[in-house]
Formats: C-alpha cells, sequence, structure tokens
C-alpha cells in the first residue's frame, strides 16, 4: 500500500496545495508521526497525477519559474474516503537506533551508557519543549471546538506525540537511575 499516496491526498482534499505546500505540511505538522522526503513527494505526485487522483494547473511565478496548484478528482476523493475508512491492523514498532544499541548495553561501560542515555534524555526533552510550544501555539490560534475541523485531527495527533516522549522521558530517567546505581526498578 502506498500510504504517503493517501497523506497527500488527504492534504489535497483539504485545499489546494503546491509540491511545496505538501513539504511545508510534511516538515511542520505530519512530522511528529509521519515524515516524507522531497525525493518522495514529487514522484507520487506525478503517478496520482497519471491515475487521474489529482489534477494541477500550472501558474507563472516570476519571469521563468512555474509552480503547479494540485486539486483532488473526484476518483480521488473517493479512493481517500475508501482508504481512510479500512480498518489498520497494527504497525509493526517502528525501528529506533537507540534502543537496538541499548539492546547490546553490555558492550559499554557504565560511563559510556551514562553518556548515551544522558545524550538522549537531552535530545527528548527538547522534542517534548518544541512539541509543548507547538500545543501552545495550536490552541491559541486554531479552533478546535469541531472533531470535524482538520484542526482538531492536528490537535489529537499533537497531544499523542506529546505523551510518547513524556513516557519516553519517563523511561530514560528510570534507565539511567537503574545503571547509576546498580539495581533495578520494577
Amino acid at each position: 500500500m502506498r500510504t504517503l499516496k493517501y497523506a497527500i491526498l488527504g492534504l489535497i482534499n483539504r485545499e489546494t496545495m503546491t509540491g511545496y505546500d505538501l513539504m511545508k505540511v510534511f516538515n511542520m505538522e505530519l512530522v511528529n508521526f509521519w515524515y516524507a522526503k522531497h525525493s518522495q513527494i514529487y514522484p507520487e505526485l506525478k503517478k496520482l497525477t497519471d491515475e487521474g487522483m489529482i489534477t494541477f494547473e500550472t501558474l507563472p511565478e516570476g519571469d521563468k519559474l512555474r509552480k503547479k496548484i494540485y486539486s483532488i478528482t473526484e476518483k480521488g476523493k473517493q479512493d481517500f474516503h475508501n482508504w481512510i475508512l479500512q480498518q489498520d491492523l497494527l504497525e509493526p514498532t517502528p525501528k529506533d537506533i537507540f534502543k537496538l544499541k541499548v539492546y547490546f548495553i553490555e558492550s559499554m561501560t557504565n560511563e559510556e551508557i551514562l553518556a548515551h542515555f544522558h545524550y538522549q534524555l537531552k535530545q527528548r526533552q527538547e522534542k517534548l519543549s518544541k512539541l509543548q510550544t507547538n500545543m501552545e501555539i495550536l490552541l491559541a490560534t486554531k479552533d478546535i471546538s469541531t472533531i470535524q475541523s482538520p484542526e482538531y485531527g492536528d490537535y489529537i495527533v499533537l497531544k499523542s506525540a506529546i505523551k510518547r516522549e513524556k513516557s519516553y522521558l519517563e523511561w530514560l530517567g528510570e534507565c539511567i537511575e537503574e545503571v547509576a546505581t546498580n539495581t533495578r526498578i520494577y
């Protein structure tokens, strides 16, 4: 299944967008649970156009540049709607390089282990802080009073990302304490 296809269809279903607009949404909003690279988005836009799921209008921008504004077709709306109603099986656990390294913890000294955990802790604290700032901005600038609004979807996904990071931080804190004291915590 081409999940990127449906992410793009969903975004264009909300409003017409350029490829650049799509990249901004992936990098600023979807990044908390899904990501796509520039090199993935543009080929997917071409496939969707070839399949009749989206169309585009080319508008001049400056002397030489032209930008494409993408719109969803009825065929694209129907395909997106069918996809969104499907019940999905649980996805495999996402890859986490840090946890893979920790799995082989016996290959490090206690000092190396603690250095790794503290570095990860700092990164996760910064990520949580950014997520919380994004939530504050969202709550201050968007209307999330109706479940049917796109902003409500942004809100519940951001809420999930905050909970995920808090849980990861709690786990890191426990691991640091266990390594530092050489005592398991249950």
